[in-house]
C-alpha cells in the first residue's frame, strides 16, 4: 500500500509540472507576441567586457536595435549581457530570457524586457518563435546546441528558412571545413544544407544581410 501510495503521489507531482510548463509557454507569449521583428543573438557567457567579442557583440545588437529589431538573448553575462547592452543603450527593445541554473548563469542588468525560465526546453522555444534571424558569435556547448538545432529545424522544414549568422570567420571556419568535409563529403547532409549557415566578420554586413534576407 505504502509503494501505491508513492507511486500515485509521483504521478500527480508529474501531473502538476504539465501545469507549470504551461504556465511558462503562456508567460512567454505574452510578453513577447508585441515586439514585431527581432533576432536572438547567442555567444559565451564568459567573454569579459575587455574582450574584442563582447565590443561587436555591443556594435552588432546597436545596430539592429537602430533598424528596429528587437535584440533578443540569454539573459546573462557574456556576449549576453553586451547584446543586452548594445540594444538597450541604442534605445531598442532588449529582451532576456534567464534560465534558473545553480552556477554560471546570472541576469544581466541591460534588458529592459525580463523574462525567467525554469525549463531549457521552453526557452528555447521563445528564441526560436519570436527571431527572424540567429546572430551566433563564439561561445561553448550551449551556443553549440542554439546553432544546430535551429539549421535542424530549418534543414527538415520544421520552421520557416531564417538567416542563421555565425559570427567570426577564424573561430567558425574551421567547424564550416569539417562540415564540409566530413558531413557533405560522406553524404550525411545534402549540399543545399550547407547554404543555411553564413559566416561574417563586419556588423553592418550582418544587419545588411538579414535586413536583405527578410526584406525589412
Amino acid at each position: 500500500m505504502e509503494k501505491q501510495f508513492l507511486i500515485d503521489d509521483f504521478k500527480i507531482g508529474e501531473s502538476w509540472r504539465l501545469f507549470k510548463i504551461m504556465g511558462e509557454f503562456v508567460e512567454g507569449v505574452e510578453a513577447l507576441h508585441h515586439i514585431g521583428p527581432a533576432v536572438s543573438i547567442f555567444g559565451s557567457a564568459r567573454v569579459k567586457p575587455d574582450d574584442p567579442i563582447y565590443k561587436k557583440t555591443e556594435t552588432i545588437a546597436a545596430l539592429f536595435a537602430k533598424n528596429n529589431f528587437a535584440v533578443i538573448t540569454g539573459g546573462g553575462g557574456g556576449v549576453m549581457e553586451a547584446a543586452n547592452k548594445g540594444a538597450a543603450e541604442a534605445g531598442g527593445v532588449s529582451i532576456g530570457m534567464n534560465i534558473v541554473l545553480p552556477f554560471e548563469q546570472k541576469p544581466n542588468r541591460f534588458s529592459n524586457v525580463k523574462l525567467e525560465f525554469k525549463y531549457f526546453f521552453i526557452r528555447k522555444v521563445m528564441f526560436i518563435k519570436y527571431a527572424s534571424a540567429y546572430i551566433i558569435l563564439p561561445g561553448g556547448f550551449g551556443t553549440m546546441d542554439e546553432l544546430f538545432e535551429a539549421v535542424t529545424l530549418i534543414q527538415t522544414h520544421r520552421i520557416k528558412p531564417l538567416p542563421v549568422v555565425m559570427v567570426g570567420s577564424d573561430f567558425w571556419s574551421g567547424l564550416l571545413e569539417w562540415i564540409k568535409s566530413r558531413l557533405l563529403a560522406e553524404k550525411r547532409i545534402s549540399p543545399e544544407d550547407i547554404y543555411i549557415l553564413q559566416v561574417m566578420d563586419e556588423p553592418e554586413e550582418i544587419v545588411e544581410t538579414v535586413k536583405k534576407l527578410l526584406v525589412i
